[in-house]
Formats: C-alpha cells, structure tokens, sequence
C-alpha cells in the first residue's frame, strides 16, 4: 500500500470552508478504484490544524487521484485557505500485511 500523510494548518476563521472542501475531496476520493481510505483528522489542541491520512493501492492510484476533478478543485479552492504551505509525506504499508 501506498500511504499519504499530509498535515495542513488553515487561517483562523477558515476552519469550517476548508473542512467542507476537504470533505468534499474525501468523499470524491473514496469512490477511486485505487484508494483504500481517506481520513480528515483534525487537532485536539488547535482546531486551525488538519491531518490528512490516505491509504492507494499503488503510486499510481496516487498519481491518479492527484488528476481527478475533485483534487484539483480541492487544491484551487483551499490554496488561499492556508496558514502556510501543506506538508505531504509518503510512505510504504509494513504493517499490516495484507493491508486489512
């Protein structure tokens, strides 16, 4: 599995359009052949903090996703929404293995 982390901080009083948006990208998201899961998460501590965990059978199905209507609008529509640029790390599943 070809795992996603992304880690977004929005401006104050941004929360709930960046929310909405981001919601709409996971919904979309979950309907690709490709992905396995898509979780928004967002901070205990500090509601302008978001964590974005996605599961893709293989880079590709990522590479895809980053391709959909649903991305790009997703990404066009938050751009302004940011506190400072988003971080994405990638990773490979070790565990567990199959993925269940």
């Amino acid at each position: 599995m070809y795992v996603v982390c992304v880690k977004v901080s929005v401006l104050a009083d941004h929360e709930g359009a960046f929310l909405e948006a981001t919601l709409d990208n996971a919904r979309g998201t979950r309907t690709e052949p490709g992905n396995v899961r898509f979780d928004v998460l967002r901070a205990s501590d500090d509601p302008t903090r978001f964590f974005l965990y996605e599961v893709y059978q293989t880079e590709a199905d990522f590479k895809a996703h980053q391709q959909t209507a649903h991305y790009l609008r997703w990404k066009e529509r938050v751009a302004p929404m940011m506190a400072a640029p988003r971080v994405g790390e990638k990773y490979s599943s070790v565990f567990p293995e199959p993925w269940a």
